[in-house]
């Protein structure tokens, strides 16, 4: 990995209540709104560093990599409940209507207010959200079709979730999210999920960073809303790699038939059978900067190759 010089990192957060224990580099300054970050120097290499190590081991796996876009369409949401489930984490591509009457009637209004409030017009019905998650794509990706063998894939996306409070790094509204995702047959899948766990857990012990696997609900089945939640409980299928006990950096999850089910995605005839394991990469930027200091040329991220 290139070397790394120190520099300053721009963010703040906006109309937020910081969670206790939470470390805010000390180099921030209030720029950015809604948690977000503008990254330069030591501070964008050292988010380059980190994806690129999970890319490498995406790449150790012989995972074919893809770029996906940032929307989601409406016909591919309603099968996969998303809205039902999480309408608050919903961010909506919208657009105003079209019509020159509604176009000149925005043109001549107040535009923004002084809450820095924009002031709609007519708006046009949205028909996609933003990405919420990388691995999606993938199964929107490959809808109908049979896999012969178990594959591997992985992706780099911006995601947004929307959320009541926002904390620079930590919680943001749009964010980083680089995945690895295996489908096909389920043995294997499930080998898959036990194999990164494994490989995970000794870059932990490298890392000397406090961090641990904790069981947690799939965001997949909300509890009130979705009938799979208590298959979930009675057999975990999501563990979040949690630094500090209190932020999850990333997660390994095994969505069983799920996906396969509902997208027509087979192997062999069978409905297939997926997995992932998703990287937040601002979130480790965090939790390098709480155990190293706000200086990322002082990183030990060297210990981040060669994950194997």
């Amino acid at each position: 990995m290139p070397e790394l010089t120190s520099t300053t990192l721009t963010t703040t957060e906006l109309a937020t209540i910081t969670p206790r224990h939470t470390h805010t580099p000390d180099c921030c300054t209030p720029l950015h709104t809604f948690g977000q970050t503008a990254l330069n120097g030591a501070w964008l290499q050292a988010h380059h560093s980190i994806d690129a190590a999970f890319l490498a081991l995406a790449n150790q796996l012989n995972a074919t990599e893809y770029q996906f876009p940032s929307f989601i369409h409406a016909t591919d949401l309603r099968k996969m409940d998303y809205l039902h489930s999480f309408p608050q984490h919903a961010t909506f591509p919208q657009v105003l209507q079209a019509s020159d009457d509604n176009l000149q009637h925005f043109r001549s209004g107040e535009l923004i207010n002084e809450q820095d409030e924009i002031q709609l017009a007519n708006m046009a019905a949205p028909k996609a959200i933003l990405t919420p998650a990388a691995c999606y794509h993938f199964y929107i990706n490959f809808q109908k079709q049979n896999f012969t063998h178990t594959r591997l894939f992985t992706t780099k996306n911006n995601c947004y979730r929307h959320e009541t409070e926002y904390v620079p790094l930590e919680r943001q509204w749009s964010f980083t999210m680089r995945e690895i995702v295996c489908i096909g047959e389920e043995t294997e899948v499930q080998q898959f999920v036990s194999d990164m766990k494994t490989r995970l857990s000794r870059l932990f012990s490298r890392l000397e960073m406090p961090i641990q696997w904790q069981t947690a609900q799939d965001p997949f089945f909300d509890p009130g809303n979705n009938p799979k939640h208590l298959l979930q409980t009675l057999h975990p299928n999501k563990h979040e790699m949690v630094f500090d006990d209190r932020l999850a950096l990333g997660s390994a999850n095994y969505h069983r038939s799920y996906f396969g089910e509902i997208f027509d995605i087979r192997y062999m005839q069978s409905n297939a059978h997926s997995a992932c394991i998703a990287f937040g990469i601002e979130r480790w930027l965090a939790a390098f900067s709480a155990s190293f200091g706000d200086n990322p040329s002082t990183w030990p991220l060297k210990l981040l190759e060669g994950i194997e």
